[in-house]
């Protein structure tokens, strides 16, 4: 079987060789080592030959958002200010929003070893500033999606792989406003004007998922967002209210056109496994294994497997820290628990990737035991 081959009859359900594997963000496509972009951490050497066994040999799944054209005006274009300079090496931006009598401000800093944008200052502190907020002209929907980059992705990949269109949640829209911690107390003390923040943004995410999935169909999707209400941040009762309840007509729009909605919910999901399955989804990610996660991939083959398809299930740690004779051992549970029994399809895959500017030997030897390790099998 080619590689997308083997990842389409995966979705469906269908007998494969061989389980595919994925390095994740990882594909050796979308990192571009001759960017001399400062903040680029691929262009250093130590990640050539990972990005090469990413590109020759992995299931490649190239994520990809769906831009709208031809929308509606921004209700917030003038109330809106963004400012961005170098700090120490660092780029640092700056988010104001004037609403009302408060301004609301967010910062962030992007520094130039390290491949995420860490957020030094959250745009809502507290309830005045969420009452704010909401009083805010909402955003409307309406636009046409346009396809362009999902379609260009897979004329790239040809046989080596598929395209994921990546879309956040409402949760995953309203939860990164405030810092963790206030997020939770809000959540929980505040449920009226929480879900009025989530109806705000389902108002526009909703319409936005069938038009894409309309467009697009027969896709896979990865759904963000989940994570913000597992366990231990809030009690599973709070995981329906605040992410089945809206997450579900996510999942119905994906599969009403043919598409497989893969939730993506990092940490301890044992006590919502079975809130998430009644979304109705098709794939979860990442599964991880204890101690960051509470249940095994065994438990979750046997509770759910032949609904969805399971792609984890190994730590983005164990692939920096763990000696390779010890995560070989990890590599082979997972295969072993994700493949055992009936289920709908396994891709074996990390939970996420090293994000320094340079990757060391260790994590390139643990990174060709995966793919060897499959393809033995």
């Amino acid at each position: 079987m080619t590689r997308r081959e083997r990842l389409m009859a995966t979705l469906r359900g269908e007998a494969v060789d061989r389980p595919a594997v994925s390095f994740y963000e990882i594909n050796g496509i979308d990192q571009d080592p001759g960017n001399p972009d400062p903040f680029n951490i691929y262009s250093h050497p130590s990640w050539a030959p990972a990005l090469q066994l990413a590109r020759e040999k992995t299931g490649l799944i190239l994520m990809r958002g769906v831009p709208f054209r031809n929308g509606p005006p921004d209700p917030l274009a003038d109330l809106r200010t963004w400012e961005t300079h170098d700090e120490n090496g660092s780029r640092m931006t700056t988010l104001t929003i004037r609403a009302g009598r408060r301004t609301l401000t967010q910062r962030s800093r992007h520094d130039p070893d390290v491949n995420t944008v860490w957020t030094t200052e959250h745009l809502l502190k507290d309830v005045g500033d969420l009452k704010a907020w909401l009083d805010l002209p909402a955003p409307v929907p309406g636009g046409e999606p346009d396809p362009s980059g999902v379609l260009q992705a897979e004329a790239k990949l040809g046989d080596r792989g598929i395209a994921m269109i990546d879309v956040g949640t409402p949760l995953c829209a309203v939860a990164p406003l405030f810092e963790m911690g206030q997020f939770t107390v809000m959540a929980l003390t505040e449920p009226e004007l929480f879900h009025r923040a989530l109806e705000r943004a389902a108002a526009i995410i909703h319409c936005n998922t069938e038009a894409i999935a309309k467009a697009l169909p027969g896709r896979l999707w990865r759904v963000v967002g989940a994570e913000y209400a597992s366990p231990p941040y809030l009690p599973p009762r709070l995981f329906h209210d605040y992410v089945v309840n809206y997450d579900t007509p996510m999942v119905q729009s994906i599969q009403r056109y043919g598409g497989f909605a893969r939730i993506h919910c990092h940490g301890k999901i044992r006590h919502i496994l079975g809130e998430i399955a009644s979304t109705g989804c098709t794939g979860l990610d990442p599964i991880e294994p204890p101690p960051q996660g509470d249940v095994d991939l065994a438990h979750v083959r046997r509770t759910c497997g032949r609904q969805m398809v399971l792609f984890g299930n190994l730590e983005a740690s164990g692939i920096e820290t763990l000696p390779t004779s010890q995560f070989e051992k990890k590599i082979a549970t997972a295969l072993r628990e994700g493949t055992e029994g009936e289920g709908r399809g396994f891709v074996l895959m990390p939970s996420a990737c090293p994000y320094g500017r340079v990757l060391s030997d260790l994590a390139l030897r643990n990174y060709e035991k995966m793919v060897e390790m499959v393809e033995r099998r």
